[in-house]
């Protein structure tokens, strides 16, 4: 071999090696990901919105509630002003999502369906947990869990956990990881009542023909499939993007995330505004439209959650933010309250205010990947865990001819309790032949009636289970195996773990513990990951060796 050869085969070598070090440090794609991924994106469109009667035949204030559910996505606990807190020490006001809070009923105790996406928002829809029908883990495609379930991070002392024996049992296309057909959603009851059923922004719930939102209840819908879309195109002059080498999500979703929605089963588009903006003018649109009948509209946000993307307007008004990821993501939460606003603004406008249901929560709480220290002050824990910070959430309700305003209610309750608060509000009948674990909040706030709403809550990923009985929460995980328990009326930020001092109250919580999660089903997919979750820092800070953490199953 020539000496010229072996020079320019040693440059290809190091070309390769520099190229992979660059790909796998900046660029992680993923070919053959989602059809829905693949499919050609087109420009902008205008959507048009099916039209209720010109008039109204009963007025608005004594005919059936309209009902809207806003659900953020990671928001976290301290994120909005209303908490006390707010982003960056209370630098971005959240008025318009305090105003629910304000005028309207905070659930003080209010719980999310999982501490990750999709299992939580088959909660809301179905009032059951998801466990119940196996719906444990969160639909992703299976590129994607090996990626995460295989990144090292050199920061992180413990290491994720990725099954490959498990993955013949994954379908070959995550859209059909979905709800089962044989579920009601609230908007398929809703819809018998009458009622026109819309839905906007993150479905998450499934994409093929039997569990796509128009399978399941919706007339309408404007969003994406199978659950996530990117905010504007990376490269947009209007965008300001942050972005975290440390975290294997979110460089995946740089990759191969695309910016689209699409109307109901037409092609995907891009639309002309940052995707807030987008998702709340549609809204109005909407709102407009059936201003004459009543509707059901989940306006499912995909803010804040990664890639974290801000308007470069809403990262300007925030100078005084040092930060950069912090301002970005502050911008991303002044982006949502505006959306918030233009949703309310528009109830008003059209008198349709008053005798509206309206519903603000979030999926889970904020998570540890962004980095962020604060997000859900003063709780332990972070999206992905059951400590506080990752199932505690802003539960607020207004309905100003039927709910007092300024009112407070602080026994637990959960995002089960939005099927059949929203079913009784309609007239509505709540299943009778399956067991329903959400309640009709309505009396509790009215004070008829005045036990708790629950007896328990319950929350199961593989093998980390949560049951919170009374004042007691019980955690049991396998990996660490470990027990905690909290007296949350005496220690709500849970600091003091009395499982050894407590035996005999340990024995009675794992008692009904083993009782409720024996009534579950068994998950519809398994687990393929198992990814380490420190409960006191976010991810991009070393990990110590006396870090309390759990395993989180996906």
């Amino acid at each position: 071999m020539s000496k010229r050869v072996v020079i320019w085969a040693g440059a290809a070598v190091a070309i390769l090696i520099v190229g992979w070090f660059v790909v796998s440090k900046y660029w992680i794609y993923v070919p053959g990901m989602l059809a829905e991924w693949r499919d050609p994106i087109g420009p902008a469109q205008a959507v048009a919105w099916g039209e209720g009667p010109e008039t109204a035949s009963i007025p608005a204030r004594k005919r059936d509630p309209n009902i809207v559910v806003i659900l953020a996505d990671d928001l976290g606990y301290n994120d909005i002003t209303f908490n006390g807190g707010g982003v960056a020490d209370g630098a971005v006001p959240t008025p318009n999502i305090d105003s629910i809070g304000r005028d309207g009923v905070n659930f003080t105790q209010g719980y999310a369906g999982n501490a990750t996406c999709a299992p939580s928002r088959a909660a809301i829809m179905t009032g059951r947990y998801a466990t119940r029908f196996g719906f444990e883990f969160t639909p992703a495609p299976v590129a994607f869990e090996r990626l995460v379930g295989t990144f090292s991070n050199e920061q992180q002392i413990r290491k994720p956990v990725f099954h490959e024996d498990r993955v013949a049992e994954w379908p070959d296309d995550p859209n059909k990881l979905g709800v089962p057909a044989r579920e009601i959603t609230i908007a398929e009851l809703l819809k018998a009542e009458g009622y026109r059923t819309l839905l906007l922004g993150k479905w998450h719930l499934g994409g093929t023909p039997t569990s796509r939102p128009q399978s399941q209840g919706f007339d309408e819908f404007l969003g994406f499939l199978p659950g996530a879309s990117m905010f504007l195109d990376p490269d947009d002059p209007r965008v300001v993007n942050s972005r975290q080498d440390f975290d294997p999500i979110d460089r995946f979703l740089w990759a191969n995330l695309p910016f689209a929605v699409r109307k109901d089963t037409g092609p995907r588009y891009a639309p002309k505004e940052y995707m807030t903006d987008y998702l709340a003018d549609e809204a109005v649109k909407a709102i407009h439209a059936n201003r004459n009948r009543p509707f059901f509209m989940y306006l499912s946000f995909n803010a804040p959650h990664t890639p974290l993307q801000a308007l470069k307007s809403d990262y300007d008004a925030l100078s005084g933010i040092e930060n950069h990821r912090l301002r970005v993501y502050a911008a991303m939460i002044r982006a949502l309250d505006r959306g918030v606003g233009k949703v309310l603004d528009q109830l008003k406008k059209e008198g349709l205010d008053e005798n509206t249901l309206v519903i603000f929560t979030s999926d889970n709480g904020g998570a540890h990947y962004i980095g962020l220290d604060d997000i859900n002050k003063p709780y332990r824990g972070w999206k992905a865990t059951f400590f506080q910070g990752g199932i505690r959430v802003p539960f607020f309700m207004r309905w100003p001819v039927r709910l007092p305003s300024g009112a407070s209610y602080g026994e637990p309750v959960a995002h089960v309790d939005i099927f059949g608060t929203a079913a009784a509000a309609a007239g509505a009948v709540s299943p009778a032949d399956r067991v329903m674990d959400g309640r009709n909040l309505l009396p509790y706030v009215d004070g008829k009636r005045v036990e708790n709403p629950h007896k328990s809550l319950f929350w199961r990923s593989g093998d980390y289970k949560v049951l919170l009985s009374g004042d007691w929460k019980l955690q049991v995980s396998e990996k660490p195996k470990k027990e905690w328990l909290f007296n949350l009326r005496k220690d709500p930020t849970e600091q003091v773990n009395m499982a050894d001092s407590k035996p005999d109250k340990l024995a009675e919580m794992k008692t009904k513990l083993a009782e409720v999660d024996g009534d579950q089903a068994k998950p519809l997919w398994p687990s393929l990951l198992e990814g380490p979750i420190p409960i006191d820092h976010p991810l991009g800070e070393p990990d110590k060796p006396t870090d309390e953490y759990i395993y989180w199953s996906n």
